[in-house]
């Protein structure tokens, strides 16, 4: 099964809460298994040109059921993956994009986050994959 636009809405706002306490707009967004996107919040403020890899973190986390900056580690140069952010319409391999898992461990989707530092990214995306 993959997520609901129910449980999306409910990842939105952990992350919103998180990037709250942390004072920084971001812009989350939810895919399901399929990597199409189901819930996107742009918080006031948020930079415009975050939308886009919001986005792009949250279906390279589900096109490679892994989260993006793990998948970064593995591109860079010299890496078994270098270049792979060339493919799928173009990656982003930096960390904001985390995996979503049901209860029984299957992957049901994705969240993306960006608009802060890298780290900021991840722990608000995590924040929000853990209300899931």
């Amino acid at each position: 099964m993959s997520i609901t636009l129910e449980q999306a809405e409910q990842l939105s706002e952990a992350a919103k809460a998180k990037a709250k306490e942390i004072g920084v707009p971001m812009n989350i967004a939810i895919v399901d298994e399929g990597a199409n996107l189901v819930s996107f919040h742009r918080m006031d403020n948020a930079w415009l040109g975050s939308v886009d890899i919001s986005i792009r973190k949250a279906k390279t986390a589900r096109f490679f059921d892994m989260n993006s900056g793990e998948l970064g580690k593995l591109s860079q140069p010299g890496g078994p993956l270098f270049g792979i952010e060339h493919s799928n319409g173009g990656l982003i391999t930096f960390p904001g994009g985390v995996i979503l898992k049901d209860d029984s461990g299957k992957i049901v989707g994705a969240i993306g986050v960006s608009g802060g530092s890298v780290e900021q990214d991840h722990e608000v995306a995590s924040a929000g994959a853990a209300g899931l």
